[in-house]
C-alpha cells in the first residue's frame, strides 16, 4: 500500500492516541522486545523473517494470558480510514491474546494497511471461507458508561502498533 495510506492510519491512530512504529522486517522483533513489559503473551507471526522476542510466551496457557501485562499479535489487516485492527480469531489465541493484557502489540505489513472499510470487506470477502472471524479493534479500549471516559476497563488500556515496511 502506499506511504500515504500508512500516513493516514499513523495520523487516525494519533487521535486514538495509539502509538505507531515503522520497522524493516529484521528490527522487528528488537522493537518488539523493547516496547513489551513482562510477563509477555503472543502468538506466532505470520511474516517471513520476523518472530516473537524470546520473552514472548507463544503458547501461553489461561493462566498465562490473564497474568500477562503484554499480548503481542499480528493484525490480518488494519484500515487507515478508522485507525482499526482487523485481529483474526484463530485456534493459537489472538484474540484473547490482543483483549486480556494491559498492553495490545499488534504487528501489521504496511501492504496490508488498507484505505477504508470497503477494501476492508473486499479483503475478507476474498477470504471468508479461510476465516473463522475476526474483530475490529479501534484504539483502546474505552467507556464513559459509569461517568467520565476510562481507558482500559474490558480492554487494553494502551495500544501500539508495529508496521513492517518492507513486507
Amino acid at each position: 500500500m502506499t506511504t500515504d495510506t500508512v500516513g493516514r492510519f499513523e495520523r487516525e491512530l494519533e487521535d486514538l492516541e495509539v502509538g505507531l512504529e515503522r520497522v524493516p522486517a529484521a528490527d522487528a522483533s528488537e522493537r518488539i522486545a523493547s516496547v513489551i513489559e513482562a510477563p509477555a503473551v503472543g502468538t506466532p507471526l505470520p511474516f517471513d523473517g520476523v518472530s516473537q522476542p524470546d520473552s514472548v510466551t507463544t503458547e501461553p496457557t489461561n493462566g498465562d494470558v490473564a497474568s500477562a501485562r503484554t499480548g503481542v499479535t499480528p493484525a490480518t489487516f488494519a484500515i487507515a480510514e478508522y485507525g482499526s485492527l482487523a485481529i483474526e480469531s484463530r485456534p493459537a489465541g489472538d484474540e484473547p491474546i490482543s483483549v486480556y493484557p494491559d498492553r495490545h502489540v499488534a504487528v501489521v505489513a504496511a501492504s496490508d494497511v488498507l484505505p477504508d472499510l470497503e477494501a476492508g470487506f473486499d479483503r475478507l470477502e476474498a477470504q471468508f471461507a479461510e476465516r473463522n472471524s475476526v474483530v475490529f479493534a479501534t484504539g483502546r479500549s474505552a467507556t464513559a458508561d459509569m461517568g467520565d471516559l476510562v481507558h482500559g476497563v474490558h480492554g487494553p488500556g494502551e495500544v501500539r502498533v508495529i508496521v513492517l515496511e518492507d513486507r
